[in-house]
């Protein structure tokens, strides 16, 4: 007998809500049985969309014993206040990235959910991605040598596709703006490629878009293994564009979002391409969320992970702001980062 799918709530219906509940319904591990937002059409909208329930309160979600998980698209600064009251009505947790605004609520809301008892995943789903996979497992097997840099981007247009007001351009919602919103995603896949990060500097500059946000920002990082990297996110370029280099001193891999991954091995020639199939990262990161919940599996990234990827942007917002080198130490030692 086939094993019943995990009952969920989604609660904050922008535009990610869609995407997970998109994937939700590729998979057989999950169900979508509930949902919620202020907005009341918009929760009706998203119930008749995806055939389930519109809940009048978040408080008729969390009391409803057939709901054993929440997927929460809410924005950052709520994230504590909406995964702590899931943790304390025992409901399980896969949260949107980044975890918070801020390391210390970062650690409050990890802690809620461990105390709870409760799954806590968060949403890096590109690190899952098939090319990324394959260069995780050439380095694990040692075909690079010695990792000595990196190099990524990750580019988007977002002129025009808020309104003006929109959270996303405001400082206080957003702190560290498009380093927060997509350049975490890379941080998360250079720490995941090139091992963990000691220290960040950076510089930001606001273009192109409305509000006091960042729309372009640069970090340099410097690696526990001696490797430095370097990332650029722009909310302020003509078109979206990946790319993600990683140098090591017997092979070099290279990705973009055009030409798909190469490799190129010391004194053999030029670059080959390396076929990778796409896979359903989204998908596969709320399969294993199910799995998690059913207690067959830990999550990939868990609060711990997704602190320290927090405290890297954490980090370059600070030395964008006072103009020098910071450490992860250091905002990890502070109660206010």
């Amino acid at each position: 007998m086939s094993e019943s799918p995990v009952r969920v709530a989604s609660i904050g219906m922008g535009w990610w809500s869609d995407v997970l509940a998109d994937a939700v319904q590729r998979t057989r591990k999950l169900k979508i049985a509930a949902c919620f937002t202020r907005s009341a059409g918009k929760r009706e909208a998203f119930a008749k969309k995806y055939g389930c329930r519109a809940a009048s309160s978040y408080e008729e979600i969390l009391r409803d014993p057939e709901i054993e998980a929440v997927l929460n698209t809410t924005p950052n600064h709520v994230h504590l206040e909406t995964a702590r009251a899931a943790a304390e009505a025992g409901k399980h947790t896969f949260l949107d990235k980044p975890i918070a605004h801020t390391v210390a609520d970062g650690r409050a809301l990890a802690k809620a959910c461990r105390e709870a008892g409760v799954v806590l995943s968060v949403g890096y789903q590109r690190r899952r991605e098939s090319h990324f996979r394959w260069m995780k497992k050439a380095i694990e097997e040692g075909n690079f040598g010695r990792l000595v840099q990196a190099e990524g981007n990750i580019s988007r247009d977002r002129e025009g596709q808020f309104e003006p007001g929109h959270w996303r351009y405001q400082a206080d919602a957003m702190p560290g703006g498009v380093m927060l919103q997509i350049g975490i995603h890379y941080i998360d896949i250079l720490e995941y490629l090139v091992g963990p990060i000691q220290a960040v500097s950076a510089r930001t500059a606001q273009l192109v878009l409305p509000g006091d946000n960042p729309d372009v920002a640069n970090l340099i990082m410097e690696h526990e293994c001696g490797a430095i990297s370097n990332l650029t996110a722009s909310y302020a370029s003509a078109s979206e564009y990946y790319l993600m280099n990683i140098y090591g001193k017997e092979a070099t891999a290279y990705y973009t979002l055009f030409d798909g991954l190469r490799i190129l091995h010391r004194k053999q020639g030029p670059p080959r391409p390396v076929p990778c199939t796409k896979n359903d990262t989204i998908a596969e990161e709320l399969d294993e969320f199910a799995d998690c919940v059913r207690g067959k599996a830990k999550p990939e990234v868990d609060g711990e992970k997704a602190i320290l990827s927090l405290a890297v942007i954490r980090a370059g917002v600070r030395s964008a702001k006072e103009g020098r080198r910071v450490e992860i130490a250091e905002i990890l030692a502070s109660d206010k980062e």
